[in-house]
């Protein structure tokens, strides 16, 4: 575990962005997607849609850690 940023590329409704995420996020988002059916690009999008002015990494961690915090919790 490094704790460094990876940056990956992402496409968003036919446009490509990159993000930048510790591994274990990109792990983690890719769990949350497979388990939804959807892919990491489709559920990228959905946040990217409703995060306002927050960044995408950081509206991408906060739903990571807040679909955690219900599991947990559940």
């Amino acid at each position: 575990m490094s704790g460094r940023p990876v940056k990956r590329s992402l496409t968003l409704r036919q446009h490509r962005t990159s993000v930048s995420l510790e591994e274990e996020f990109w792990q983690a988002f890719r769990d949350i997607a497979h388990e939804n059916g959807e892919t990491i690009n489709g559920l990228a999008a959905q946040i990217d849609e409703t995060r306002g002015d927050v960044g995408l990494a950081s509206a991408i961690r906060v739903f990571v850690l807040r679909r955690l915090q219900d599991a947990a919790s559940a």
